[in-house]
């Protein structure tokens, strides 16, 4: 009795490696905001369920929505690089100096639409372009578009805007709106309702879906139709943790990342752009201004100004911009 009960434990003993190598390797998502807001809807909850499915018993992604992992959307990507997450939502623009050449997707004028801004945002970082992506795997890259100006104080034109303290998006906006006699303040998404309230800026730049999504349409009510640009947004994974996986593992990451998630963030933005839109107009006690010809003019020269400085800072930057305009025409074309 007492041999074959030895011998039962050393049987089980030898398949404890076994268990233990069944259990899927687990991936910490992090987003740091609520499960209910558009990126995690429309981008990284399916992305999640659909690399599960495919992957399963081999990785799981896990989700910590609610700033769970961490609040603070600046400090996003160095989560991902301290371990803290496998993989984040990021606004690469909050961090330009890890980020330093996401300006050459961010002038106004340069994209027509949110579909057009986000695929050759897509191609341009999937082909390795731009400096600040090698530490990670990009599960998807996108942009959001476009940006229009809503403030809290009452404004009727282009003249109204000049001495407003605005929130904008990124440095190139920050720019392109100086130039204008405005003053520029880059804060994360999820802080502006709250400084708007507390009268520190008078309103911001973002896309009409984004207004209602975190609470920026509760306390503006003046919108101004501009022609901005948009902003990239990028959804990444610490790339060390990414190339430790099991093939398996990595292929359902990949077959889920790229254009495949682009398509679900253009759909739902789309949508929610429309939708946002409709109900700006549809609203008494809202004003929507849109620019007359003149100050249409004005805002594209002094755009052009501002383009044109930009080009002429480096080789670099007319490189990265033919790169951009490649792609772009592939894009219009169909490809």
């Amino acid at each position: 009795m007492i041999n074959a009960v030895a011998r039962c434990v050393m049987i089980a003993v030898a398949l404890l490696p076994v268990a233990t190598l069944a259990e899927p390797i687990q991936l910490k998502m992090a987003y740091f905001a609520s499960d209910r807001e558009p990126p995690y809807v429309s981008v990284l909850r399916p992305f999640a369920d659909a690399v599960n499915k495919q992957a399963k018993g081999i990785i799981e992604v896990v989700p910590f929505a609610g700033g769970v992992l961490g609040r603070n959307f600046p400090q996003q990507a160095q989560l991902v690089l301290d371990g803290v997450a496998d993989m984040a939502w990021v606004n690469p623009n909050l961090t330009p100096d890890r980020f330093p050449d996401d300006d050459v997707l961010e002038f106004p004028g340069l994209f027509r639409d949110l579909k057009e801004a986000s695929l050759v945002t897509t191609r341009v970082v999937a082909a390795g372009a731009l400096r600040g992506y090698e530490d990670f795997f990009v599960i998807s890259a996108v942009a959001n578009f476009p940006h229009l100006i809503h403030t809290r104080p009452p404004i009727a034109s282009l003249l109204d805007l000049r001495g407003k303290i605005l929130r904008v998006n990124n440095l190139i906006e920050g720019d392109a709106l100086r130039a204008l006699g405005i003053t520029p303040v880059i804060l994360p998404v999820n802080e502006v309702a709250l400084a708007i309230g507390r009268g520190t800026i008078d309103g911001a730049t973002m896309s009409p879906n984004s207004l209602f999504a975190y609470g920026v349409s509760r306390i503006t009510k003046y919108h101004y139709v501009a022609p901005l640009g948009g902003g990239p947004l990028a959804f990444v994974m610490n790339r060390k943790k990414f190339e430790s996986l099991p093939q398996a593992g990595q292929d359902a990451i990949r077959k889920y990342s790229g254009e495949w998630t682009a398509a679900r963030f253009i759909e739902a933005y789309d949508a929610g752009n429309v939708q946002a839109m409709s109900d700006l107009k549809s609203d008494p006690n809202r004003v929507i201004i849109t620019p007359p010809r003149s100050e249409l003019d004005a805002l594209q020269a002094t755009f052009e100004t501002v383009f044109d400085k930009w080009r002429m800072e480096s080789p670099r930057n007319l490189q990265l911009l033919k790169l951009v305009e490649t792609e772009t025409a592939r894009v219009r074309a169909g490809d």
